[in-house]
């Protein structure tokens, strides 16, 4: 039995499917995975971890008539030589024209919906004229779906809301789930507090709010740091490098890195300040290593916590509640240990990513 597995970058497939992958492997399933154009390493780990990759044209960001049918014909041919017996894809893109490539094949196809996105954002006109052309991709798409899988309750309700797709066919999963072995639990630091901010450089993940915030308390508390890890990006929301550079006063731009769990571990404090997510990756796997969290009320977001308790919520776009909540962790230093324990507590519960990838391969049926 082959299973196609359909990711925006090889990096996606490695480092957030790729403990799915290995329990699909365990079952004796071969796995077939597309995407673009991977580096060389990229492709030696997957070679290592017994995947059969299978390189696709894909333009992530913006709409191109031309590019995007040459997705959907590069797909159409990939499910017509590979025969997969099904197909699990994520990613908008890879949602709306591997539906249609699955379609045309008629190939069982499974939709992971890990976020909106920036289709779904904001009121302006272009903006809204976009949401309605995705939402009417997105029902062809996944009209002949066998399951649209679902990250958070809010993303689901708009999709059903918007007739997209029925409930009859959704399913709600927490998150890719977090291997609590790697993102083992560690304890807080001794070092004046530090706050840590992980993302790829975007308007929309809140970037500017936290180094807005992060100049403020810095007036009143110029010891406490303000780290920021993160990779550049093509996106119309991007934040130019530039821009990054300018706040350099009052936050630690550290670049992109491979491995978040050496700024985890250093930090006292996650925030992710973000408009909206399915569920944050990089919070969870802070969670998992024993950091509160300070987060918006935004869909995706409060999901990881549990207000009061193991962090705050605060409102979307408003850099003096963050701020606020900031100052708190620095004059409330000796509470940072217990409410990063609730983090750990309710990753172990809910997120573990055993449990997670034990409900993926049931909505499938393939155990």
């Amino acid at each position: 039995m082959k299973i196609l597995i359909l990711g925006t970058v090889p990096n996606d497939l490695l480092n957030f499917r790729a403990d799915l992958i290995k329990d699909i492997l365990k079952q004796g399933f071969k796995v077939i995975a597309s995407s673009s154009a991977l580096d060389s390493d990229s492709f030696n780990h997957m070679n290592k971890l017994g995947i059969s990759y299978k390189p696709i044209f894909l333009r992530r960001h913006g709409l191109s008539l031309v590019g995007d049918i040459k997705t959907l014909f590069n797909l159409i041919s990939l499910f017509k030589i590979q025969k997969p017996n099904l197909a699990l894809a994520h990613g908008i893109k890879l949602v709306i024209w591997g539906g249609v490539a699955a379609r045309f094949n008629r190939i069982p196809f499974f939709a992971l919906i890990t976020g909106l996105g920036f289709a779904f954002q904001g009121t302006s006109l272009k903006r809204r004229l976009l949401t309605k052309l995705v939402s009417f991709l997105y029902k062809i798409a996944l009209r002949n779906s066998r399951a649209v899988i679902f990250q958070n309750i809010d993303n689901r309700d708009l999709f059903i809301k918007k007739g997209i797709v029925p409930i009859n066919k959704t399913y709600i999963v927490n998150g890719s789930g977090v291997d609590i072995k790697k993102f083992s639990y560690k304890k807080i630091p001794e070092a004046n507090v530090t706050f840590l901010l992980v993302s790829r450089l975007l308007g929309e993940k809140g970037l500017r709010e936290y180094a807005a915030a992060a100049k403020i308390v810095k007036l009143n508390y110029p010891n406490v740091k303000f780290d920021l890890v993160g990779s550049e990006d093509e996106s119309l929301d991007a934040i130019p490098i530039e821009e990054v550079g300018s706040w350099s006063s009052h936050v630690n731009y550290c670049g992109p890195t491979n491995d978040v769990r050496q700024y985890i571990e250093k930090c006292h404090v996650y925030v992710l300040p973000s408009y909206h997510e399915g569920l944050p990756r990089s919070t969870l796997e802070a969670m998992s290593m024993g950091r509160p969290v300070i987060t918006t009320n935004a869909v995706g977001c409060k999901e990881t916590v549990d207000d009061g308790v193991n962090g705050f919520i605060v409102p979307v776009g408003s850099i003096t509640k963050l701020a606020e909540k900031m100052v708190w962790f620095i004059k409330n230093k000796d509470k940072i240990q217990k409410m990063g324990n609730e983090s750990r507590r309710m990753i172990e519960d809910k997120f573990d990513v055993r449990k997670v990838n034990k409900e993926m391969l049931r909505i499938l049926d393939i155990q």
